[in-house]
């Protein structure tokens, strides 16, 4: 599989982003980190920050959200796996039921 590049604006800079996957996703990622961006600049003070600490809230912000949706795709999982036990449950009950009668 050959690496892809593609140029992306990330804080009004442009940079050339390297990765096997397709443009439209290294595209997806730069506006979903200036989505981030743009959502700390409106909070109060954090312009006036150092750009060391703005890194690190934007890091923060973006591991939080890792964070989260890690913990619903395992509530996921796990109601998945729930429904899947019920599946099979009542199907064995369908069988068991037909060869009753």
């Amino acid at each position: 599989m050959d690496k892809n590049y593609t140029e992306v604006i990330i804080a009004g800079k442009t940079f050339t982003l390297g990765g096997y996957e397709d443009e439209e996703y290294l595209q997806r990622i730069a506006a979903y980190i200036n989505t981030k961006l743009n959502a700390l600049k409106k909070e109060g003070g954090y312009n006036r920050q150092s750009e060391d600490y703005k890194a690190v809230l934007l890091n923060l912000n973006i591991a939080d959200d890792y964070f989260k949706a890690r913990k619903k795709t395992e509530e996921l999982e796990a109601r998945n796996k729930a429904l899947e036990k019920e599946v099979y449950n009542l199907k064995h009950e369908i069988v068991t039921n037909k060869i009753g009668f």
